[in-house]
């Protein structure tokens, strides 16, 4: 579930379950990694709670940005699979780091998400992805770390990529420099519905088989209660 700061964190966590079941149901043998509301991981009691719940909905991990390493550590040590986030975070959580940029590039700032992501590893962490940090940053931390580490935005191998689908499918107004667009989602919806305006103008659709009949005796009988109505 994306975690854009904008929509209403409750309505979020109301429609978790229905989230996870649906993808579920659709991609049956996919990782699904849940995306956490900051309100369900407030306190380690809470989390262990609604990552239970997340999981027996259907979950695969869980994605709690921003985790402290003491909730953290008491998710791991109840077997729950936490899948974590260094680097840039995203959603509001940008704010105390002056906003979505670039992290890691002097050595000190590099330090500083090594050790985060060391401590998230220490703590019982599965796995984790790191973002807009640069290139030799991102290998070398995947390097040193036991855990699989997940590139987005940060260029480098590692162990893995992510990219958003918004880039993925061409839907951004400008493509960012760390990504490639493999389509135009846009173009491509357009003809799609381009497609289906055609076919009701020209009465190819709907087509008889599309709807269904009314049994005879019913509809005799509501066209003389229609008539006389």
């Amino acid at each position: 579930m994306p975690g854009d700061g904008k929509s209403d964190p409750q309505q979020q966590i109301d429609i978790a379950p229905w989230w996870i079941q649906t993808v579920r149901r659709a991609a049956p043998y996919i990782h699904l990694n849940f995306y956490m509301q900051t309100p369900t991981y407030a306190f380690k009691e809470k989390a262990l709670e609604y990552g239970s719940y997340y999981m027996n909905c259907g979950a695969d991990s869980l994605l709690p940005m921003g985790i402290s390493n003491e909730t953290l550590e008491y998710m791991a040590d109840n077997y729950l699979p936490v899948f974590g986030h260094v680097g840039a975070l995203s959603g509001w959580q940008t704010n105390r780091q002056g906003g979505y940029k670039r992290m890691g590039r002097t050595a000190e700032e590099a330090m500083k998400v090594y050790r985060m992501a060391y401590e998230y590893q220490e703590c019982g962490m599965m796995a984790m992805t790191i973002e807009l940090t640069p290139i030799e940053v991102t290998n070398s931390i995947a390097k040193k770390l036991r855990v699989p580490v997940i590139s987005i935005a940060a260029g480098g191998a590692a162990d893995g990529c992510e990219m958003v689908d918004f880039d993925t499918f061409g839907m951004m107004p400008s493509a960012a420099s760390h990504a490639k667009s493999y389509g135009n989602f846009f173009q491509w919806a357009t003809q799609i519905y381009g497609a289906w305006a055609n076919d009701v103008r020209t009465g190819a659709y709907p087509e008889d088989k599309h709807g269904y009949h009314m049994d005879e005796a019913e509809l005799d009988k509501f066209l003389n209660m229609l008539e006389h109505a």
